[in-house]
């Protein structure tokens, strides 16, 4: 069985099929699904599903895109929402230099939030990092000294040095279906070494829709086709991956249990 680490079940393009989309998912062998919150706004649907559906579960936090819209929202936030028992993880957080698309201290702040979050409830946190290496690992170093904490650097696609330190802090990397790009050369370089014990898997769906579905909206049920692929990369059975991911994420998400 498959578990997809990373979903946004309520985003357009599932949402209006989602009685489909996770019927499907579950014919495909994913038998559990994370379904991420990126605003405030959509925390009570992101929930919601999770409520509804046994094999879903939910988060709360803040992407770094909406730190700007959401100054109010600190740690006590955070942890006040993270009680209800079908949140299992903080975030997704993090730092995206890319696009810019809110002012970088904010970003820091909230991310730094989020991790205050993490250390009081105990949950992992979900990060997403783009353009950011140097700021990101700097942050969760200096973090980490406040006290400890576990999460995932998720969709994962910084440098190889980037894993390397983060695992080293402890943390997990997932892999979406950008992996079977043919661009993705570093990437698969990269995700050919990871150590079996400290990978992920995941769709971040409905974006990055692995081959062969490039082109269509993604939905966890390609997360299959992204561990044939990995697996087939890293010289491993689907089975010994698809074991091995959901090992991992139950060991990270111990609230599912």
């Amino acid at each position: 069985m498959l578990v997809d680490s990373h979903c946004h079940l309520n985003y357009k393009g599932l949402i209006e099929d989602q009685v489909n989309v996770l019927e499907r998912s579950r014919a495909a062998g994913v038998d559990l699904m994370l379904n991420i919150a990126t605003r405030e706004s959509e925390w009570d649907a992101v929930l919601d599903t999770a409520i509804r559906e046994p094999d879903v579960w939910a988060t709360v936090g803040i992407h770094p895109h909406e730190a700007d819209e959401h100054p109010h929202v600190d740690t006590a936030k955070l942890v006040e929402r993270a009680a209800h028992p079908r949140v299992v993880g903080i975030g997704e957080t993090g730092l995206d230099y890319y696009y810019d698309h809110s002012d970088r201290e904010r970003q820091q702040r909230s991310f730094r939030a989020h991790i205050a979050a993490c250390r009081q409830t105990g949950l992992p946190l979900i990060v997403h990092t783009r353009d950011a290496e140097d700021d990101t690992l700097a942050i969760m170093r200096e973090e980490m000294e406040q006290g400890a904490y576990s999460g995932v650097i998720h969709c994962f696609t910084a440098s190889g040095a980037f894993a390397d330190s983060a695992m080293a802090l402890g943390f997990y990397i997932s892999i979406s279906g950008i992996v079977t790009f043919k661009s993705a050369k570093d990437l698969q370089e990269t995700a050919a070494r990871l150590p079996l014990d400290r990978l992920l898997i995941e769709t971040d769906s409905p974006f990055l829709a692995p081959v062969p579905h490039r082109g269509k909206p993604c939905e966890p049920a390609y997360v299959a086709d992204t561990a044939r692929f990995l697996a087939a990369l890293r010289g491993e059975s689907v089975e010994q991956l698809a074991a091995a991911t959901s090992a991992n994420f139950r060991a990270l998400f111990s609230k599912v249990a």
